[in-house]
């Protein structure tokens, strides 16, 4: 490989090391946060309030302020890698680890997951409240096998959405592509609703945003599946139909493919089940599948380092 490739492979493995041993940064130096920050303003703007029948105004506002952040977090990639690729090899690898790591979050999936089963052990309040931190639905008329279903779907679909996308993206255009899903990602999760959100209707001012999340995490959903699959160490028969089952084009892979490997069924009340032939989940799934998970993080490693070892791109 030539010095490209070997100083983004290390910053790879120097991010996820990061992760694991330190957490997030401050959210004064989270650029998710600023993205968030960005989101939460231009929403504000696009959205129309609740009963505005409108649909292209919000469409187009919505889309033009999905596209000007959308440049800003690839042109800042790219700004800082160029910066940090003038730097000897070493000094070059650990500041993109350090630019890296806050648009990847295992440590945190992993642990607030982990804290929901051990909120929910103590009473159900605590678990439904410890969830409401994880998910965005109405966590209080959930019962415990409720919390704790809703808590490895969060576990399945995040490992794609903070781990395994920005691994991808990562390896096919360096940080501006890690930058630019992790906007895309975050954007769909603030504005990606149908309907009323807020006192707004996201309906046509998301509509863009849903489907560039959707086409940008298409190829990593699948594979945050296989990964899951070779975790577990066998592939189980009906993914497909499982994956089908939701309304989203790639939730449904990895939750599919998690609820399979676990033998549970997973649901979301009044919209999907997954595996329903599956039994409901008991404390040790929530252990499993977080070991799974844990394993298909190094394995979306180990792709993401074939990938630029295979491409010897030159960054």
């Amino acid at each position: 490989m030539s010095d490209g490739p070997v100083v983004l492979v290390a910053a790879l493995w120097l991010a996820l090391a990061v992760d694991r041993w330190l957490g997030e940064p401050p959210a004064r130096l989270h650029p998710v946060v600023g993205m968030g920050a960005w989101l939460a303003w231009a929403g504000r703007h696009a959205a129309p309030l609740s009963g505005d029948a409108r649909r292209a105004a919000p469409f187009v506002r919505g889309a033009l302020a999905w596209l000007v952040g959308a440049f800003v977090a690839g042109a800042l990639g790219q700004a800082v890698q160029e910066i940090v690729k003038a730097l000897p090899a070493m000094l070059a690898a650990l500041g993109l680890a350090l630019c890296l790591k806050p648009l990847l979050a295992w440590r945190m999936l992993r642990d607030e997951v982990a804290a929901v089963e051990s909120a929910l052990g103590r009473s159900l309040a605590e678990g439904r409240e410890r969830l409401a931190r994880l998910v965005s639905r109405d966590v209080q008329r959930l019962d415990a096998g409720d919390v704790r279903e809703s808590a490895i779907e969060s576990l399945a679909e995040n490992l794609n959405d903070s781990v395994v996308a920005p691994l991808f993206w990562f390896a096919i255009a360096g940080l501006p592509g890690a930058a630019l899903y992790r906007f895309a990602n975050t954007a769909d999760a603030m504005w990606g609703y149908r309907g009323e959100r807020g006192g707004r209707d996201w309906t046509w001012a998301g509509k863009w945003a849903a489907r560039a999340d959707d086409v940008l995490s298409w190829v990593p959903a699948r594979l945050t599946a296989l990964l899951l699959m070779l975790a577990a160490g066998y592939l189980p028969a009906g993914l497909r139909q499982e994956a089908a089952r939701t309304p989203s084009p790639n939730g449904g892979w990895p939750m599919g493919a998690m609820a399979l490997l676990l033998g549970v069924h997973l649901r979301k009340p009044g919209v999907y089940t997954l595996h329903p032939g599956g039994r409901a989940p008991q404390a040790q799934d929530t252990h499993h599948a977080l070991v799974l998970a844990g394993r298909a993080t190094f394995g979306a490693g180990v792709l993401a380092t074939l990938a630029l070892a295979v491409r010897g791109w030159t960054w």
